[in-house]
């Protein structure tokens, strides 16, 4: 059998080859701490035949998107804050209502309902801190956006006419 008989001509699609491409620089760089200079990301494209324009599209779609990511992060720890407050807030009232309760009547009355009905609010108010792919999130997340861009706006023109002005 000869050398030529053996081999196998394979295809893959493009999704394909972005699965083996990944699994092979992944285990080449087992070290986490490796990194890649942009050189040679570019001798990388370059051997992929990748233009370097796309490249550079393609690195300015990534860095987008991470800061949409780290954006997110800040949005979901900003929420899971404003949660844990309030979360807090229901414990300390209800702990003084609970004990007004023990203390003036005997026994658990009055003080179990409001408990309940305001520990019903606290659980929806739970899910929808920690649901992330809700259209209510994404519509959270872009009011929040657009206001931190509003603030770094008038912060960015603050300074510059009355700070360094």
């Amino acid at each position: 059998m000869a050398a030529s008989e053996s081999k196998v001509t394979r295809f893959y699609n493009q999704e394909d080859v972005q699965q083996i491409l990944h699994l092979a620089i992944a285990r080449q760089a087992d070290d986490k701490e490796k990194e890649f200079s942009y050189e040679q990301l570019l001798e990388i494209a370059a051997e992929l035949e990748i233009p370097p324009e796309s490249l550079k599209l393609a690195e300015r779609d990534w860095l987008d998107k991470q800061g949409e990511m780290q954006q997110r992060q800040a949005f979901n720890i900003y929420r899971q804050r404003r949660f844990k407050k309030r979360f807090g807030n229901y414990a300390i009232v209800n702990s003084v209502l609970i004990l007004v309760d023990l203390v003036g009547g005997g026994g658990l009355s009055w003080s179990l309902y409001i408990l309940l009905f305001w520990g019903l609010g606290v659980a929806f108010d739970a899910c929808n801190t920690y649901q992330t792919n809700s259209e209510e999130y994404e519509i959270a997340f872009q009011k929040w956006h657009r206001k931190h861009q509003l603030k770094q706006t008038f912060n960015t023109v603050w300074n510059k006419f009355f700070i360094k002005g």
